[in-house]
This record gives structure tokens, C-alpha cells and sequence, in this order.
């Protein structure tokens, strides 16, 4: 795991690991955790690694969470001396809520004349599993909890009949994210710059070394003056890229 995605689990995260696993490892019909390492380690099983990296990784997540990152930006984006493109990249997207939060926010301040139309956003995660759920962007109504009844009406549908409590996101904020598989343990090719990356609950896997490199490597594709958020409990990275904090987890790339 750590060799091929970055992940690092220390002997508190032991019990965490048993919890996640445990089903898969009888629904396999394999006697133990002996065993599925084995079938870990032979190389014909990548679908089931990616397997276990989505089990160990998958986060709970819902829309607008930590609330403030979203109001640093729509500040420091209304302050551009420029209405020019805006490239956002949510890093670790996961299931899309973080993704589709920004466009609902980037498209409101479109709306009301504060940007200007042409913005775009990235969501990448290791996880095929949650990509492919985040480009169907059908969510429980409880994770869209934090977003206002306005946002709600501009921008989802509510489900009706078999999917009562199910809500979609409307075409409109869809077209403007898109999703696509990476490991950011490995070199970052092909895309950026961004004005924006969000990087939030991802490194609680990594060591130390691990974060740094993580960190650095995802600034280095972000604009001299762009926008870094992590997640506010995770604290500053000791990473070699100069960065001025704003707030808890909300950061300016230097230079």
C-alpha cells in the first residue's frame, strides 16, 4: 500500500483496517488477513488492491464542509483585479461533494456579475469506485444538508417515488466539473495551472515524508498567488513551497 498509492497505517489504525476489511475478507471466502495479503501481493489481482485502497481511503464527506474555506474564497476571488479564467482542482475529490460545492459557489458569484464565465473544475481521487459515483452526482439529501434552500432549488433535483431522499445535480453545474483517476504519490503530468487546489483530509494517510513530497508536488501546480486549502484539523505541512496562511487550512502560495 505504501509502495503503490503513499499509504501509511501505524499500529493505531489497526483496528480501523480490521473494521474495513474484515467483510471483504469473508466475502472472498479467504480463512484470514494471511491471505488476503497473498492475493494482494499477486499481481493479476490489481482490481482487487484497488479494491482494498478504496475500502482503507473512502472518507465521509457532504457538501460545503468547513464552511470558512468557502467563504476565503469567494472573498479573494471577488477581490481579483481581473473577471479572467478560473482553473480549480479539488485534489482528493472523493465522492464530488467538494467539487460540486465550488461550481454551486462559482457559479452563483458568475451569476451576480463577481466572475466571469469561464471557470472550470477538476476533481481527481486514487479511487475509481468513488469517480465513477461522483460522475453520476446522486447523493443522499442528508449530505446536501449545508447548502441553502436557494442553491438547492438553482442547482439539484429531488428524487421522487423509488428515489424519494435522492438528489441530483443539475446538468448545468455537472458540465462544468470533471473527474478523472490519479495517484498523487506520483508525478503530476498534463494538467494545471490552477488558481485553486483543495487538498483537504487526504494526507491523515501519509508519514511524514510522504506529505511533504504530497505537497509540494500538487503546489507546484498551483498559480504564483493561488489558493491552497487543506483541512483545517490536518495543520501546516512542513513543505519546502513558501505559503502565507489566511485563515485555519486556508493558505496563498508566495511568489
Amino acid at each position: 500500500m505504501y509502495e503503490a498509492a503513499g499509504l501509511s497505517f501505524n499500529d493505531s489504525k489497526k483496528s480501523l483496517i480490521q473494521s474495513r476489511l474484515s467483510q471483504r475478507i469473508q466475502r472472498l471466502g479467504l480463512l484470514g488477513f494471511g491471505d488476503y495479503i497473498a492475493l494482494l501481493e499477486d499481481e493479476s489481482q490489481a482490481a482487487e488492491f484497488q479494491m482494498a485502497v478504496d475500502l482503507l481511503t473512502t472518507n465521509e464527506t457532504y457538501f460545503f464542509r468547513e464552511p470558512k474555506h468557502y467563504e476565503v474564497l469567494e472573498q479573494e476571488l471577488a477581490n481579483r483585479k481581473t473577471k479572467g479564467p478560473i482553473a480549480v482542482w479539488s485534489a482528493a475529490s472523493s465522492f464530488g461533494d467538494e467539487a460540486y460545492s465550488t461550481a454551486m459557489l462559482l457559479a452563483d458569484m458568475q451569476m451576480l456579475g463577481r466572475i466571469g464565465p469561464d471557470w472550470s473544475i477538476l476533481g481527481t481521487d486514487i479511487s475509481h469506485r468513488v469517480l465513477l459515483s461522483a460522475k453520476e452526482a446522486i447523493y443522499p439529501a442528508d449530505r446536501l444538508r449545508a447548502v441553502s434552500p436557494q442553491r438547492l432549488k438553482r442547482y439539484c433535483l429531488r428524487g421522487e417515488g423509488d428515489s424519494e431522499g435522492q438528489i441530483l445535480i443539475q446538468d448545468k453545474i455537472r458540465q462544468r466539473v470533471q473527474f478523472g483517476r490519479l495517484n498523487l504519490c506520483q508525478p503530476i503530468d498534463a494538467i494545471g495551472p490552477f488558481d485553486v487546489i483543495f487538498l483537504r483530509n487526504v494526507l491523515i494517510y501519509f508519514d511524514v515524508p510522504t506529505k511533504i513530497e504530497v505537497v509540494d508536488r500538487v503546489l507546484g501546480v498551483l498559480k504564483p498567488g493561488g489558493l491552497f486549502f487543506l483541512g483545517t484539523a490536518e495543520g501546516r505541512v512542513a513543505c519546502k513551497t513558501p505559503l502565507q496562511t489566511l485563515q485555519p487550512g486556508a493558505f496563498r502560495k508566495v511568489g
